[in-house]
């Protein structure tokens, strides 16, 4: 279990850093201090003590923000296009932005905290996720909220990884296993509160307060990371960072997110970006291949168990990730709910899955992920196709539950033993990394769909102003996902098998409720500089 997994001894650290302990002197940088009452031996914070929650409390602030953007802001869309005069290729954008930094960049949040210390770029990724969240509040025109909801995503790249690894680098090996199941509890919840909130924020003091709300979040967490929790880092991180993959990798999805959305245009610039983007590519997987210490190591793709894991991924979360930011569409403009019942409508797939994912999670470790991998995408495909039923004034208790309660079982079958065979493909040393990469390659998947699905659906730019020809559209879209779901789970069937030895339910998965992306695993660093226990 990773939350028990012990490293060996670490070199020297640096005065008031920590490579998966609490100090036992300084309690931050370069500044002296006691040594701490809570923090007890070099093995770690209790949890039982007040710092210990502190600690659980910051990261489950912090992840709560950016797990709440992905599910409160596509319940606002529509009013977003109503108040700003916005076409659909800006609400594509106002959810693509976010996606293109985060999924761009999240490999790198992880890679710098390792490297500067995990609490700082933590506490920055909080900081700077806070300043775009006010720029989308205040924002007076659309270019001004796509350019806050990009640097939000940057924000969000910066704190993603790091929630985690924190709990990971500071509590006591023997309370972590604990503290990752309340950290995953409490975001379990959050993510269940997060779309109902979102529908309360925008019929009530409106759209803009679905951002501000994460400016207070903000500032009890920033102090309270800086007060409470010990800074840590992986002493093994050395080098230069990656930039020139990270660049490449991150402009080449801008160019091809760019292309799909404004494609109807037919406009050369259009063509450019697309050549443009696949070129970028080409030019990433050359550089990858070879750098010395590349962003992507292209030989963890060759165990055929992470290649074809991911390939399931590809698939089904570019499915989710169209069906999400379509379906609160579909059910405020053409079945005339109010943003708080929209919202309300998307919970069954939460709460399910802060239910029985646990349960999903054993029975993917008894039999392996291949049954798991096949059913769960049958299960969401035909939850999707359901939701063909969900037309004007469509009544929630028989036209809309059903699809949402055989999506969320779909989801709830998938996603926690998808992860851990992601962990189990690769050496343990590299379960962060690949579980960053599948991370990152789920993101992607909903970035593409957003910006993919309403051209394959014929949807014009003023589509969602039009009960009958969003309908339509929204018809042929389902029919989309559930093609690529059909595809993902024959891909598992033909493709994925059990890995040797199987993988143990990882705490971070037992609880997950993210309708985004799959949980991610700190690095291996984040485990801890304590010795490892007598046999």
């Amino acid at each position: 279990m990773c939350a028990r997994r012990v490293a060996l001894a670490r070199p020297a650290r640096e005065p008031g850093d920590v490579t998966g302990s609490a100090p036992s002197g300084p309690a931050s940088a370069g500044k002296p201090a006691a040594p701490s009452a809570a923090g007890g031996a070099a093995g770690g914070v209790p949890l039982a003590t007040a710092r210990g929650r502190w600690i659980v409390l910051v990261t489950v602030l912090g992840s709560t923000m950016a797990l709440l953007d992905s599910t409160v802001v596509n319940v606002a869309l529509p009013r977003i296009g109503e108040d700003l005069g916005a076409d659909l290729a800006v609400l594509q954008w106002t959810v693509n932005a976010y996606l293109l930094t985060l999924a761009g960049l999240i490999l790198a949040g992880g890679a710098l905290g390792d490297r500067f210390g995990r609490r700082r770029i933590f506490v920055l990724g909080v900081a700077w996720f806070a300043a775009g969240s006010l720029l989308c509040g205040l924002a007076p025109n659309a270019g001004v909220l796509v350019a806050a909801r990009a640097l939000q995503g940057v924000g969000g790249a910066l704190l993603t990884p790091g929630s985690l690894a924190l709990i990971q680098g500071s509590i006591a090996p023997a309370d972590r296993a604990r503290a990752v199941g309340l950290w995953s509890g409490f975001g379990g919840v959050g993510a269940a509160v997060g779309p109902f909130l979102g529908g309360w924020l925008v019929d009530g003091p409106g759209w803009r307060w679905v951002f501000l709300l994460n400016v207070p979040l903000a500032a009890v967490c920033v102090p309270a990371a800086l007060r409470h929790v010990p800074e840590s880092r992986d002493p093994a991180a050395h080098g230069r960072f990656d930039v020139l993959g990270a660049f490449l990798g991150a402009t080449a999805l801008a160019l091809l997110t760019y292309a799909l959305i404004e494609a109807r245009s037919g406009a050369a610039l259009v063509t450019a970006s697309a050549v443009g983007a696949v070129l970028l590519g080409a030019a990433f997987v050359y550089v990858e291949r070879r750098r010395a210490r590349p962003m992507v190591p292209p030989d963890i793709f060759a165990s055929r168990l992470f290649t074809a894991v991911n390939l399931v991924t590809l698939c089904v979360y570019a499915a989710f990730g169209g069906f999400f930011f379509l379906v609160v569409l579909q059910l405020q403009v053409v079945c005339g709910y109010s943003a708080l019942a929209s919202g309300a409508a998307l919970l069954p797939p939460t709460v399910l899955m802060l239910l029985l994912s646990a349960r999903s999670g054993a029975l993917g470790e008894r039999i392996g992920p291949r049954i798991p991998l096949t059913v769960g995408p049958l299960l969401c495909a035909g939850g999707m196709l359901l939701m063909l039923r969900a037309g004007p004034g469509a009544p929630y208790a028989t036209d809309v539950l059903p699809a949402m309660v055989v999506l969320g079982l779909g989801m709830v079958t998938l996603v926690a033993p998808l992860t851990e065979a992601v962990l189990a493909s690769v050496d343990p040393g590299r379960a962060g990394l690949a579980s960053g990469i599948n991370n990152a390659v789920a993101r992607a998947a909903g970035l593409l769909a957003v910006a993919a699905l309403p051209l394959l659906a014929g949807m014009g730019p003023e589509a969602y102003r039009s009960a009958d020809l969003f309908d339509e559209a929204f018809g042929r879209s389902m029919v989309w996902c559930a093609a690529v779901l059909v595809a993902g789970s024959a891909l598992a069937w033909t493709t994925v098998r059990r890995p040797r030895p199987a993988a143990p339910c990882h705490p971070q998965c037992r609880t997950h409720c993210s309708l985004a992306a799959p949980p991610l695993e700190p690095p291996a660093g984040g485990t801890g500089s304590a010795p490892p226990p007598a046999a």
